[in-house]
């Protein structure tokens, strides 16, 4: 047998929730490590008095007591490790691992037994039940009646509320005070009760709270730390204090004082498990401690003064060190790229900093989250979705549980990274989605066992710079020369307009330039540009063929295309109506006898009514020969109108004739028509006709002359010029014409008339 015993599959009550732990028995101390919340139990073999072995509902239970009056009870044991565990005690913690029995008589009267802070209730001198003190709430005592109230865990699935104790009898054991003040007096000494009674230690005034928010005064008592605020009143007692971390603020102007707390405090259906509190650097105060000098040595080992001075912040961490009697933790030996404590972030909506610690992550302030190195088991870099200018760091528990903070600035990642590294904490590309689409393959690395890749994401961010560069030498020509203004500049010219620019290109003697020294490299720069030239002119036509042959496949073969819808065609009022059913005919006789039976009923109602009586009609033949002969009727009628239809209403759409295709016609001139209002109205002067159609109305050939945009008319009596259509008339037909002789008989009397005024 060695000199140490482990259990890792060890539970430990904590107010009626059991915590996984691990449990390690060695020759001078116990230590024992709860997994959920990682509060840690060490004390010394020399302190230990004794030892039990009890039976549990599930498994069996080691029950430690000390020389303080404290108990520490393990559950989760199995019968065979009692021998190994007996003499393992016997031999180091020089005790017996004495098995107690328990009452299976279940009867629920018997005599109470106060040890060690906890009530055991004892059945035929076997214990029944105990209760450790330290979850009762309140107590109230009435008569002959005892109340106890329990504190509430959310992490429990039953929790036992209230329990009732009849104590019988006047005098108690000292006969001197009843055995109901008795009992009463001794749950009162030893439970968790917070009563605030006498004077405080100490009292912060108007702290600034950010969880819970708003400003509070702190009052620090014995046992128990109380928070007065406006609308709500807060107590802690210190055994529900895990932590204290005391971190400095990005800006180097202010501090965080983060309380972490198990239980909760809560507020209705809001938990609060960290007490955080802001505190600026440069506000300074004066404590005076209400304990006597006494008091301050025995309880607190001189860790107090009767008067401190300094900083507030750091007066509130080492009143809250002593009483709490819990270590405080400060960052460790991370910086950032900005020499930082801290790097910011966001957590969800919210924007928040994360704190790197020696033994775990912590983010503040909303909502607060510390994640210890023993729960991680992989962290991740990944690129972050919404800026190229940041990645976001995940962390994953072994609980299941991933936390992501975003927006972390991209210099962060060779600090933040080492100090992974440094931690052994196991880093693991988990972006599968990145990978399959091939956008960021190997941007953050890959797992951290891999060796010689070992910041895969500073690679990655490389191999794209290259890419780019390569990119950009591509689009540039390689056959780029020194820099040259007066080269560069003719090049723009020619290739602005294309043409040879050899005279504005070289400098001329007038100018100042030396063409003797320069004719070499005006020689080169000809060659040069008539190559850059080329290149820019095939570049050019492979572009425009593309894009022809891309516009080319956009557009449709004709044929392809798909017809028009046409228009409803209009209907005439002439042609004959189309015969109705067999149920329309009788629908129309019977709709009269329908609506008297139902006089309240509608169209829509009378139709459907009629529907369903049709259908009930088993003898349909009578109104089925009537509708067929209204249809032979109707055949009769269509081929008469058909037949009677003129001509000009031929082109219309019918029901029963095709559409005729439209015939085109050839435009021809406008003829002259005699207008309503008055001869002469249509007359078009010989200014108005070309030249070529005014001398003649044929050619050589004897063709007729066809001139642009011009239509023939004609009356619809019949009436006009019997030229053909498209043909010009001649200049004396139209001076023949009546509407002309008429016109020039008026402007010849009106001419008379003036001619006889003026005289």
């Amino acid at each position: 047998m060695g000199d140490f015993l482990e259990f890792s599959n060890v539970v430990q009550e904590v107010r009626g929730a059991m915590h996984p732990g691990r449990l390690k028995l060695q020759s001078h101390d116990v230590i024992f490590k709860n997994m959920k919340t990682g509060k840690v139990d060490h004390f010394n073999a020399d302190d230990i008095e004794t030892t039990q072995w009890l039976m549990r509902a599930k498994g069996h239970c080691l029950k430690i007591k000390l020389n303080n009056n404290t108990i520490h009870r393990y559950d989760g044991f199995k019968e065979g490790e009692f021998d190994k565990l007996s003499s393992f005690v016997k031999n180091f913690y020089k005790t017996d691992l004495e098995k107690q029995d328990l009452s299976l008589r279940g009867w629920n009267w018997g005599k109470s037994k106060f040890d060690a802070g906890s009530l055991e209730f004892e059945i035929g001198g076997k214990t029944g039940f105990e209760i450790p003190l330290s979850n009762v709430s309140h107590t109230t005592a009435n008569k002959n009646e005892v109340t106890l109230e329990f504190h509430q865990n959310d992490d429990a699935a039953v929790s036992l509320m209230e329990l009732r104790f009849h104590v019988p009898g006047e005098k108690g054991d000292d006969n001197e005070i009843p055995a109901v003040e008795e009992f009463h007096s001794n749950i009162l000494a030893k439970a968790d009760i917070i009563q605030a009674i006498g004077e405080s230690i100490a009292t912060f005034a108007e702290v600034q709270c950010l969880t819970p928010r708003g400003r509070y005064d702190i009052k620090i008592y014995p046992t128990f730390l109380q928070l007065h605020g406006k609308t709500f009143d807060y107590k802690i007692p210190y055994t529900t204090v895990l932590r204290l971390f005391l971190l400095p603020h990005k800006d180097n102007r202010q501090m965080f004082f983060v309380v972490s707390l198990d239980p909760p405090i809560k507020q209705g259906q809001t938990r609060y498990p960290f007490l955080i509190l802001l505190f600026s650097k440069e506000d300074e105060c004066t404590l005076e401690l209400t304990l006597s000098e006494e008091e301050l040595n025995e309880k607190y080992e001189g860790k107090l003064q009767k008067e401190m001075t300094g900083p507030e912040y750091e007066i509130v961490s080492r009143v809250m060190k002593a009483l709490v009697n819990r270590k405080i933790t400060v960052p460790g030996s991370f910086s950032s790229h900005h020499g930082a404590s801290c790097v910011g972030c966001s957590y969800k909506a919210s924007l928040g900093i994360l704190f790197p610690l020696e033994r775990g992550f912590i983010f503040v302030h909303k909502p607060p989250i510390h994640i210890r190195f023993d729960e991680i088991t992989n962290v991740n870099f990944a690129r972050s979705t919404g800026s190229t200018r940041s990645f976001d760091f995940e962390v994953n528990t072994k609980a299941g549980t991933a936390y992501t903070f975003v927006g972390v600035e991209k210099d962060e990642y060779g600090k933040l990274y080492d100090f992974v590294t440094a931690k052994k904490l196991r880093v693991k590309n988990i972006d599968k989605q990145s990978q399959q689409s091939g956008t960021y393959d190997d941007i953050l690395g890959s797992d951290s066992d891999n060796e010689g890749n070992h910041d895969a994401y500073m690679e990655r961010m490389k191999a794209e710079a290259k890419e780019r560069d390569q990119d950009d030498d591509d689009d540039e020509s390689s056959e780029d020369s020194d820099y040259n203004p007066d080269i560069d500049q003719c090049s723009d010219v020619e290739l602005e307009y294309d043409t040879d620019a050899t005279s504005s290109a070289t400098p001329s003697e007038d100018e100042g330039g030396n063409a003797a020294s320069s004719s070499s490299d005006k020689d080169m720069t000809e060659e040069e540009r008539k190559k850059r030239r080329e290149e820019k002119e095939l570049k050019r036509k492979k572009k425009h063929k593309a894009k022809k042959a891309k516009k080319a496949k956009t557009i449709k073969e004709p044929g392809t295309r798909k017809p028009r819808k046409k228009g409803k065609a209009k209907k005439d009022p002439n042609a004959p109506k189309r015969p109705q059913s067999g149920y329309f005919l009788w629908l129309n006789e019977n709709r009269s006898r329908i609506k008297e039976e139902n006089p309240d009923a509608g169209v829509a109602d009378v139709a459907k009514i009629g529907g369903a009586e049709w259908g009930k009609i088993t003898d349909k033949s009578e109104w089925d020969e009537k509708a067929k002969q209204a249809k032979e009727v109707y055949k009769q009628q269509m081929e008469e109108y058909l037949a009677n239809k003129p001509d000009s209403d031929s082109d219309d759409n019918t029901e029963n004739t095709p559409k005729k295709k439209k015939k085109t016609k050839t435009k021809s001139p406008k003829k002259n028509e005699e207008s309503k209002g008055g001869s002469g109205a249509n007359y078009k002067s010989k200014e108005f006709l070309d030249d070529d159609s005014s001398s003649s109305s044929t050619d050589s050939d004897d063709k007729p002359l066809k001139p642009k945009k011009t239509r023939s008319k004609h009356k619809e009596d019949g009436s006009g010029d019997d030229s053909p259509a498209g043909e010009l008339p001649s200049e004396e037909e139209i001076l023949s014409s009546p509407a002309h002789s008429e016109k020039d008989a008026k402007e010849s009397e009106s001419e008379a008339g003036s001619d006889s005024d003026s005289e």
